[in-house]
């Protein structure tokens, strides 16, 4: 059944790179599930320079808010999936006003989906947890959401690895 690899770090700690590197490694039939909005034209910057760091033959879906879509339009075609990032997709999800249980509930689904899928899918987050409590509401609720899905991730993940300055450290 479906392999879930899951690649955790800080923010510019090297996660998507070696998302892509591991992935053209594999070898086989790559889709790259994006899950940013581009608000403002700094972001648009850098999804363009994410987009650029793809091979062209990858397909590429964009979704920002359930994951579930394009899996079901991906179906059985591919060999790894990568998506980048879940932290995006639950802070999509919580400026949605979608609360805790209903963002677990979507993520225990869409696991779901992917430990039965043939594919190996490759999953980037960050590492929420190892910076100062957050001082307004929204971002500590953010935190601790990011944490309790990236922990729920992590349980049902083949391999886990934490990047520090672009150094994979294996964790499981």
């Amino acid at each position: 059944m479906g392999k879930i690899t899951f690649i955790l770090g800080g923010a510019r700690s090297g996660k998507s790179k070696y998302a892509l590197d591991l992935a053209g490694n594999l070898g086989g039939k790559v889709v790259f599930i994006a899950t940013c909005q581009p608000k403002d034209a700094e972001m648009k910057k850098r999804i363009n320079i994410h987009r650029n760091l793809r091979p062209s033959h990858w397909k590429t879906f964009e979704e920002p808010l359930d994951l579930r879509l394009p899996l079901k339009k991906i179906g059985s075609r591919f060999d790894i999936i990568i998506i980048d990032c879940l932290t995006l997709l639950v802070s999509n999800l919580i400026l949605k006003g979608i609360k805790e249980n209903k963002i677990k509930a979507r993520f225990r689904k869409l696991v779901s989906m992917l430990t039965k899928t043939k594919a190996q899918t490759i999953i980037v987050s960050n590492e929420v947890g190892l910076g100062i409590v957050p001082q307004n509401k929204l971002a500590r609720d953010f935190r601790d959401i990011a944490g309790r899905i990236n922990q729920m991730i992590a349980a049902e993940s083949d391999e886990i690895y934490f990047l520090i300055s672009g150094i994979p450290w294996r964790i499981k």
